[in-house]
């Protein structure tokens, strides 16, 4: 009779079991892709804050160098038809010359703006009043 038994006593989960387990895993992760979707978002904004610090400092280094050169060197801003040029800066930069509108100087050969878009608008502007302070990056969609 005991080897009836043991041969009856079948091992597993049984159905109810295995409809909790996803019930769980399923609430798991409708807690979890909205924080996740969160961090993406934020990772992203990061990502094109710092390339457009990349352009600022390419679009820097490029303007020092031409005014290396040329002390008398003015201009208001960089385009295709302007020394350096917005492809310079973005080869230097290492991102698509597409993805900068624009790149506006002082008369003291210091970037104060640049327009950069990625999906996401990224604003860099430096306060005129005050070269020696740091720029804002500011994001809108």
């Amino acid at each position: 009779m005991l080897n009836k038994l043991k041969k009856n006593n079948k091992k597993g989960f049984t159905l109810v079991e295995l409809i909790v387990v996803l019930v769980i895993l399923a609430i798991l992760a409708a807690l979890l892709i909205p924080a996740l979707t969160g961090y993406i978002d934020k990772a992203r904004d990061k990502q094109i804050i710092a390339e457009t610090r990349q352009v600022v400092m390419a679009a820097q280094t490029l303007l020092d160098e031409e005014y290396g050169k040329n002390a008398s060197l003015t201009i208001t801003s960089i385009d295709d038809s302007s020394t350096p040029t917005k492809e310079a800066v973005a080869t230097l930069a290492e991102v698509e010359k597409s993805k900068i509108d624009s790149i506006t100087i002082t008369n003291n050969k210091v970037v104060t703006g640049v327009v950069y878009i990625d999906g996401k608008t990224c604003t860099y502007k430096k306060n005129t009043s005050d070269l020696t302070k740091r720029g804002t990056y500011e994001i809108t969609d």
